[in-house]
Parts: C-alpha cells; sequence; structure tokens
C-alpha cells in the first residue's frame, strides 16, 4: 500500500531524507521513529503530497504521487504534528467541511459527526468554535478529520500529543482494529513506549537516512536489548546519558548556595 523507492529531500545543502527505502502492506502497523529533526514529519509530508520529494518516487494505495496525487489524496488520512484549523468554525462545521471535500453524502457526513463526536467525548463541545478548544480538543477534531472518509492508508504524526488517557486507550485499540479490517498505517513519533505496544514492526530514521527497518523481535536479536529505548539508542548512538545527566546537573546548580 506504500511504496517508497531512494526517496530524497534537500533544503540547499541539508539532506533532510537521504535516499530511503520501503514498503509498508496491507494491514500493517508500521511506527516509524527517530530523534527530533531525524527527518520523520519531512517524510510523511512528502508521503501525503505536502512536500515535493527532491528526488525518488513515491506510491500509496496503488496512486504515483508525482501524477495522480489528487487520487492518492482521496485514499488517505493524515494526522500532522501540527495542524492549521479553521478556528471560527465549530466542530461540526469544520467535520462537514472535510465530507463535503471528499464528497460524501450529506446523510452520511450527519451520521459521522454525531457518532464521531460521542465516541470522543465531544458531543457537548460540537457547536462550539475551536477557537475556544483546548490543545487535546483540538486533537480529537484533526482525528476525526482523518477517519471522516474511511480512507485505506492513515499516516500519523504524533497523533497522541495532548490526549488523555482515556482517548490514548481507545485510539491504540481503534488502530489495531482497522489494521486488522485491512487499513494500512504509518505511526511518526519519538515516545518509544507506545510505538512498542502498537506497531510489530519499526523503522528508525536518523539524520535523513534509515538505519533499521525489521519487526521489534528482529531488532531485539539484533542488537541484544530487550527494551525498545534501548534498542533505539544502541542503533542511534545514542550513549553517554549518564554522563551527560551529571553534567546538567552541574550546569544547573553551578553558582548557586548550594552548589
Amino acid at each position: 500500500m506504500i511504496q517508497v523507492s531512494h526517496l530524497t529531500k534537500k533544503y540547499g545543502q541539508n539532506t533532510a531524507v537521504d535516499d530511503i527505502s520501503f514498503e509498508v502492506k496491507q494491514g500493517e502497523i508500521v511506527g516509524y521513529l527517530g530523534p527530533n529533526g531525524a527527518g520523520k514529519s519531512t517524510t510523511l509530508k512528502m508521503l501525503v503530497g505536502l512536500l515535493q520529494p527532491t528526488s525518488g518516487e513515491i506510491a500509496v494505495a496503488g496512486y504515483n504521487a508525482e501524477t495522480e496525487l489528487l487520487e492518492l489524496k482521496r485514499h488517505i488520512g493524515y494526522v500532522p504534528e501540527e495542524a492549521q484549523l479553521y478556528e471560527h468554525l465549530t466542530l461540526v462545521e469544520h467535520l462537514q467541511l472535510i465530507g463535503r471535500l471528499y464528497h460524501l453524502e450529506e446523510r452520511l457526513i450527519a451520521q459521522k459527526i454525531e457518532e464521531l463526536a460521542k465516541l470522543f467525548d465531544m458531543a457537548f463541545q460540537a457547536n462550539q468554535r475551536i477557537s475556544g478548544f483546548s490543545q487535546g480538543m483540538r486533537q480529537k477534531c484533526i482525528i476525526m478529520s482523518a477517519l471522516m472518509h474511511n480512507p485505506d492508508v492513515l499516516f500519523l504524526d504524533e497523533p497522541f500529543t495532548n490526549l488523555d488517557v482515556g482517548t490514548v486507550t481507545l485510539m491504540k485499540a481503534l488502530l489495531q482494529r482497522l489494521a486488522d479490517l485491512g487499513k494500512t498505517i504509518l505511526y511518526c513519533t519519538h515516545i518509544l513506549e507506545v510505538a512498542e505496544t502498537l506497531c510489530p514492526r519499526i523503522m528508525i530514521i536518523n539524520s535523513g537516512k534509515l538505519i533499521a527497518d525489521a519487526p521489534v523481535e528482529e531488532l531485539r536479536q539484533q542488537t541484544n536489548q530487550t527494551a525498545l529505548n534501548e534498542i533505539f539508542a544502541q542503533l542511534t548512538e545514542t550513549t553517554g546519558i549518564d554522563e551527560k545527566t551529571e553534567e546538567a546537573i552541574r550546569i544547573v546548580m553551578e553558582g548557586t548556595p548550594d552548589a
């Protein structure tokens, strides 16, 4: 469902994504991990058509991102890391707009809005303007927008940001069931605990390069580590944490009476 071949994105002399290739099959949930600035969000923006690659090829749900981008977008749902919402609209008006952009029937739009708002505990706020929403409520609005049109492929960039525990629990179960039903999910995060429980397969990008792509169990065997955070630290060479911690303490305490 997702095919990426030699994908590269450059900004001047800086290479944000460096010649990466991978495939995600129908029904897979794949975790796309990496440190801040590693190229995760840049990759997703190219996959959904928000950024033009410097080179390489992308196909999603059988559609080429260069020649069939509009059709590709009909089949995907996208939860960006930072979304721009129409703040003067209410939740109902925003979701109506999304449904109409995807040419859903008005009856179905109304039904989905009512049921999704209830599912995400937003029924009381359904006719309130988004400008008055908390960060968690805004995130729920973004997620509902991505689900409205029943996409074949979901691209999720830190989707659990600002969500309460109950909604995170719901989302984990929902994503598992969607995968069981044949949906393809690329889950981009740096929160390793969530990825470890949700994603059977992990890809790791570091400094723009794809440095790992394997089932979690295979990565455990490869690194002789058990926990995903230990695997991640080893593969990304994130070492010297104890030394850095002591250095941070020294900097913070320096010059104070207790130092």
